[in-house]
């Protein structure tokens, strides 16, 4: 009988991040920590943002409707990284704080409802293997560089790292569901006739 392997947790990724310095493996993420612990928690936390500040399909989501309050304000989620609305030629959003501003007329005030392309970050056990995989990678060998800083003990490569962005950017391929005809540049060869 063979079993399925569960997908990378959090606490697993922080013993891969210990294990390429040399350091024994630990139970938990909670409760008193190493200074090791500490900083391979935020090491990881931080690349985890890094990776999912791009916007993958994973995290992403088209014509997400954010709706004003009272006040006619727009206020966002504590995990919206980057909102777009595009499909407003009267608007010219940006994220302001955790707001909405409009730069065309000034404001933070809106009279509607606007739907907007909006990049989400997810918890560790929210997003995709190819994703974590990559993440615990890149993060381990950061975290190496910074605490031991020894050409000769890199845990994982560039190569690794390389790898693994490889098969993130090929997972995004076959889950975005992507085509030509999706970016004008890409189409406009074939528009010319």
């Amino acid at each position: 009988m063979t079993t399925t392997p569960p997908l990378l947790t959090e606490l697993e990724a922080v013993n891969v991040m210990l294990s390429v310095i040399g350091e024994a493996p630990i139970n938990t993420l909670t409760g008193a920590a190493t200074v090791d612990v500490i900083q391979a928690k935020a090491i990881l936390s931080q690349v985890s943002r890094e990776v999912q500040t791009v916007g993958w399909h994973f995290n992403s989501e088209k014509e997400y409707p954010l709706v004003p309050d009272i006040n006619q304000e727009i206020t966002l989620a504590t995990n919206m990284v980057r909102v777009d609305a595009d499909q407003y030629p009267e608007l010219d959003v940006v994220q302001r704080g955790l707001r909405l501003y409009n730069r065309k007329d000034h404001t933070f005030k809106f009279d509607k409802t606007v739907k907007a392309e909006i990049v989400f970050l997810l918890s560790f056990e929210e997003i995709p293997q190819t994703a974590r995989q990559f993440i615990v990678i890149r993060a381990a060998r950061i975290f190496q560089d910074r605490m031991v800083g020894s050409e000769v003990l890199h845990g994982f490569t560039a190569v690794d790292e390389q790898k693994a962005l490889a098969d993130l950017k090929d997972a995004e391929g076959d889950t975005g569901d992507y085509t030509i005809f999706d970016h004008y540049d890409a189409y406009r060869p074939l528009d010319r006739w």
